[in-house]
């Protein structure tokens, strides 16, 4: 569909935050999810981009994408100011909420926050109170552009310890995992890499938005696809969302291994991107 450009501002150095109107995708879409978006004439493949948020009660739907700068794709939509950009979505499946009131952790390593803002705001229309533990390499990488909420404790870690606590997202897990009864998250391989070794995550249910290489978004090309205890699977139709202990991370291959501009997915081919589906990650 063709989507109106509303804004696109970059709220920090390498980082846009950009609005369209999108009412199709606005009114399907799910945490999670995310759309390819046609980067110009150029470009053959589209780029996966997470769903950041969707404006509550706005009519036509508004939804927001976070992503960062990163080559030829993300170049081309950082300057996008007016007109219209082309979307395919809402694609993948999304992050899955239990039903009833619960206490929710969710950490965001880097731009993995891009999808779980929208999980956020799905999390709290539902009734759920949440731990968000969002991490990144200094203070400037931060990137928290929603507002606070009663029921959201935040916990912000950065390496250098120029904001919040010092040291890595997942060095302050076990402070909030007793009381948590679903983990999300989104971040870095790494980071997963860590929480799959955690011993105190062994039994709880983790679901992670996981990026790959992406070149469809639907599953046509098995670009995407990754080893599982299920089997092949691919991130852009079964993903990007899976339980973290499904995952063979033996054989999951960091994005940047890949190439310089495809899936949240920023928003972390994020699959999508955060990129994410998979980044040129939003997922």
């Amino acid at each position: 569909m063709l989507a109106p450009i509303i804004s696109n501002e970059e709220v920090a150095p390498g980082v846009h935050l950009l609005w369209v109107e999108a009412p199709d995708i606005g009114a399907a879409a799910r945490p999670g999810q995310f759309v390819m978006v046609r980067c110009g004439e150029e470009l053959l493949l589209r780029r996966p981009l997470s769903i950041h948020q969707v404006e509550p009660g706005s009519n036509p739907a508004r939804l927001a994408f976070l992503f960062a700068v990163i080559g030829k794709g993300t170049g081309w939509l950082s300057r996008q100011r007016h007109g219209t950009l082309d979307l395919l979505g809402p694609l993948g499946n999304g992050f899955r909420l239990e039903e009833g009131k619960q206490r929710l952790l969710l950490v965001a390593g880097g731009m993995g926050i891009a999808p779980l803002a929208f999980l956020v705001q799905r999390a709290l229309g539902q009734g759920h109170e949440l731990t968000l533990i969002v991490g990144a390499r200094t203070a400037s990488s931060l990137h928290i552009d929603f507002p606070p909420a009663k029921r959201v404790e935040l916990v912000t870690v950065t390496e250098d310890g120029s904001k919040g606590k010092k040291g890595l997202a997942t060095d302050y897990l076990t402070g909030f995992l007793p009381g948590a009864s679903q983990v999300f998250a989104c971040g870095p391989m790494e980071m997963y890499r860590a929480m799959a070794a955690h011993k105190a995550l062994r039994g709880k249910p983790v679901q992670v938005s996981l990026e790959a290489r992406m070149g469809c978004g639907f599953g046509a090309c098995f670009g995407c696809t990754i080893k599982t205890t299920g089997g092949l699977k691919q991130v852009c139709r079964d993903g990007p969302v899976f339980e973290l202990k499904e995952i063979m991370w033996e054989g999951v291959i960091p994005h940047g291994s890949h190439q310089e501009d495809n899936p949240s997915h920023q928003g972390a081919g994020r699959g999508p991107r955060h990129h994410r589906p998979g980044e040129e990650r939003g997922r």
